[in-house]
């Protein structure tokens, strides 16, 4: 019987190490790990984002999403972080890794899961701006047009 994957899900304040999350996946020693890495962009005077949750909430969706992806792909690892709390300009928001025999499984599945993350995750962003306004982000279609191509 194949081992049970490698499944991280944290979600919290703290920053992350990029390196020390791909070198887990690394650690499983298949063939292919995917990742990326999201950070806050300085977007129309953007000072910082704050990002808010529903943590029992979130905690459901994200393992859901997980699952629906460990039955797309054969995966030997997940690692999916995303940061709340207030974030300046160039932190790091969000990591999705993902570990498999092969690469195009890793691919895959690292976009699954990002496309899944930036329109159906439950966060709401916040943007405060230098001058003191704030608004808050809006869903894009060109998100939703991505995430929709996995429905098929």
């Amino acid at each position: 019987m194949a081992e049970a994957p490698r499944i991280v899900t944290r979600i919290g304040e703290e920053d992350f190490d990029p390196g020390a999350e791909l070198a887990a996946l690394e650690a499983l020693e298949g063939g292919a790990v995917a990742s990326f890495t999201g950070l806050v962009r300085q977007d129309g005077g953007i000072e910082a984002l704050r990002l808010e949750h529903y943590p029992a909430m979130t905690a459901r969706q994200l393992e859901a999403v997980v699952a629906q992806a460990r039955v797309r792909w054969a995966l030997l690892g997940i690692t999916l972080i995303h940061r709340v709390g207030t974030l300046a300009v160039g932190a790091r928001i969000v990591f999705v890794g993902v570990a498999s025999a092969h690469r195009s499984a890793a691919l895959e599945a690292c976009a699954f899961l990002i496309d899944w993350l930036k329109v159906s995750a439950p966060f709401w962003k916040e943007e405060q701006r230098a001058d003191g306004s704030r608004s808050w982000v809006e869903a894009k279609a060109a998100d939703d047009e991505r995430a929709a191509r996995w429905h098929s």
